[in-house]
């Protein structure tokens, strides 16, 4: 589904529904999913991140926690954006989405809903609030990797 990165009008209102209505936002206590907190000296995010990887695909993503409006609609969008993809699709995602935030040339229609952030990078103290769920995914891949190494 495209969207028009001319239109701030519709990027504050796709932020604005995901801070207000948080997609996946739900505490899981099963040992099987790689749980990852993050949190922001510079903001009041303080995200835990919930991630489960079988067989190289993401099959579920929660989160919960606090944050800005940022933060919690990032995660939010992440949340959705990654379910169903292999670990090297959602590293690509991530690629772009950080090439975008940091004002480079980017794909867009790998990013969906995620493009509302685009004009974060006008305010540089915001791309940490934008990314701090994605910087906890990578760290999730990074815990998934460990354990697979182990298992060798």
């Amino acid at each position: 589904m495209p969207f028009s990165l001319n239109d701030p009008a519709l990027m504050r209102e796709m932020i604005l529904d995901h801070y207000q209505n948080p997609r996946n936002y739900k505490t899981v206590t099963d040992p099987s999913y790689i749980d990852i907190h993050m949190d922001s000296a510079s903001c009041i995010d303080d995200i835990y991140i919930q991630v489960k990887i079988e067989n190289n695909i993401i099959t579920d993503c929660k989160w919960h926690g606090k944050g800005c409006a940022i933060s919690m609609s990032s995660t939010s969008i992440m949340s959705e954006l990654i379910l169903n993809m292999t670990i090297d699709q959602a590293k690509e995602v991530m690629a772009e989405f950080n090439k975008m935030l940091a004002g480079e040339t980017f794909d867009e229609d790998k990013l969906g809903e995620a493009v509302c952030f685009q004009r974060v990078n006008n305010q540089p103290s915001r791309i940490t609030c934008a990314n701090i769920s994605w910087r906890g995914l990578q760290k999730a891949f990074l815990e998934e990797e460990k354990k697979e190494h182990e298992h060798r």
